[in-house]
């Protein structure tokens, strides 16, 4: 039986693969999704400097939604993350969905980020 912790085990080391490859600067940072079980989050990663330019998850205040586990709560996510992305003058991103298959909440909020003006 594969248990939570194996999976989430091959999931990092999958991240790890992707993250020797990709790297995120200041001009076009790394966006990196997390998602738990309850939860989803979204970062603007400056790799170069270590620091994060924005961020955007399902706790934050703007996000007000019955259930946040869902594709609807990611794409709320998708859109603010753009959006605080383009008040900061952020056009082009570099896509890390962190180990996640590029499917269900992962593309949703890829996909909503791309229609509110980022580039990737």
């Amino acid at each position: 039986m594969i248990t939570k912790a194996d999976k989430n085990a091959t999931r990092k080391k999958r991240h790890a693969r992707v993250r020797s490859k990709l790297s995120g600067t200041a001009a076009r940072p790394r966006l990196n999704v997390f998602r738990s079980n309850k939860h989803i989050y979204a970062q603007l990663i400056d790799d170069v400097n270590g620091v994060t330019l924005a961020s955007a998850s399902t706790k934050d205040k703007e996000v007000s939604l019955d259930s946040t586990s869902n594709v609807d709560a990611a794409v709320m996510v998708g859109e603010l993350v753009a959006k605080r992305a383009v008040e900061k003058g952020i056009k082009s991103v570099v896509f890390d969905r962190g180990g996640y298959l590029y499917h269900g909440r992962v593309k949703a909020l890829a996909d909503a980020a791309r229609e509110n003006g980022l580039e990737f």
